[in-house]
């Protein structure tokens, strides 16, 4: 089927081999899931794991956390046990902070294969993986390129990146090892989403995607958005982060965001809203700004659709589970599955909307608990 005969809404993702990572499905028909990195010092267990737990709360599903020394590692062993996530240790240079990372639970090694010495090291550190059921993340950077790659191509390049995980695919695959994804990343938008175009068309194995170094919390989920979610958008994309400087947390959010927007996974509430302008009945900025953050802690998909004036509203609500619409007069019109249910005033609007939110969670969840009693019923009968 060509592209412009496909439904419009359906993206039609890239077929991969799928890998666990710790008890995570990442690839084949799995969730494209979302991830970010811890930047505490690993060997300070309380903080990173208070760290963690945020990230949990935002509905992470793999954390990254750094073990550059051997105090990291040791600390690793003692965060895996009070954090529910899988969790990766990243690994540059030193392949014995890899075998201890293994040994202390890490899910998942980030390490490039080629860049940790012999090939004793390599078969040292394949084993160790083999033997605590730990994947491996190929990591490709821009950033950190092979010298004979820079020296050949000039720069980096989309084919030098492809060329570089090629180098490192090769290695595990001679050492009959198949439990890995990779990386291809660039900070510039146009490298990073044509090297991972170019490998998608060469290897099988699930890529994590992402735009490294992406910048700040505004203008790095631009890039972010526009990177990534051209990858995702052509199908290509079994694991995300979002890099940015800010909060881990954010990461976490805007990963989410950027999925539920191209309806690749959905989590919590959708809010739909208008700009405002003259017409606007209420203050549409303040009260969606407050709504956002009093809707947080809800994980049950739903949209909600906040518009301050009739022109847009009403179509706007057709398409939500509860929708407003400023009226006049200081009433406003709620509505409940698209049709129109009751009125209320200015005052009550963000608690009015979060009690019908709550209510509304509360009455999914409860038909998923049914649901979930009765296909366990069927498959005891």
């Amino acid at each position: 089927m060509s592209y412009a005969l496909r439904p419009y809404r359906q993206i039609l993702r890239r077929k991969s081999r799928q890998i666990m990572v710790g008890n995570v499905p990442v690839g084949g028909d799995a969730p494209i899931t979302v991830q970010s990195m811890t930047n505490t010092l690993t060997s300070d267990v309380a903080a990173t794991v208070a760290q963690i737990h945020a990230l949990e709360k935002a509905g992470i599903d793999i954390v990254r956390v750094s073990c550059p020394d051997e105090a990291s590692t040791k600390g690793l062993k003692e965060i895996v046990k009070q954090v529910s996530v899988p969790v990766v240790a990243d690994i540059h240079f030193h392949y014995r902070r890899a075998i201890e990372s293994a040994e202390a639970g890490a899910a998942c090694l980030r390490i490039n294969p080629g860049n940790i010495g012999s090939d004793e090291r390599v078969r040292e550190v394949i084993k160790a993986a083999k033997d605590h059921n730990c994947s491996i993340r190929i990591g490709v950077n821009a950033g950190s390129l092979e010298k004979d790659l820079l020296e050949r191509y000039g720069e980096p390049c989309p084919e030098a990146l492809v060329e570089s995980a090629q180098r490192h695919i090769k290695i595990l695959e001679d050492h009959d090892f198949f439990n890995f994804k990779i990386s291809c990343k660039a900070s510039d938008v146009f490298l990073a989403v044509a090297a991972y175009q170019q490998l998608a068309e060469v290897c099988d194995y699930p890529l994590h995607i992402g735009i490294t170094e992406a910048g700040g919390l505004r203008s790095g989920t631009v890039k972010s958005s526009i990177g990534m979610g051209s990858l995702l958008w052509a199908g290509i994309g079994d694991t995300i982060r979002v890099s940015l400087s800010a909060d881990p947390v954010e990461e976490v959010r805007v990963g989410f965001d950027m999925l539920k927007a191209l309806g690749l996974r959905h989590r919590g509430v959708n809010v739909i809203s208008c700009p405002s302008c003259a017409r606007q009945q209420f203050d549409v900025i303040e009260t969606v700004k407050v709504l956002e953050e009093r809707l947080a802690h809800i994980t049950t998909p739903m949209t909600v659709s906040v518009i301050g004036c009739v022109v847009n509203g009403p179509g706007e609500a057709l398409m939500t589970d509860i929708g407003l619409t400023g009226g006049g007069r200081g009433t406003h019109q709620v509505y409940l599955k698209g049709l129109t249910s009751h009125r209320l005033q200015n005052e009550d609007i963000v608690s009015h909307l979060v009690k019908l939110v709550e209510e509304k969670a509360a009455e999914i969840e409860k038909l998923k608990s049914q649901d979930a009693v009765k296909t366990d019923s069927s498959a005891a009968a």
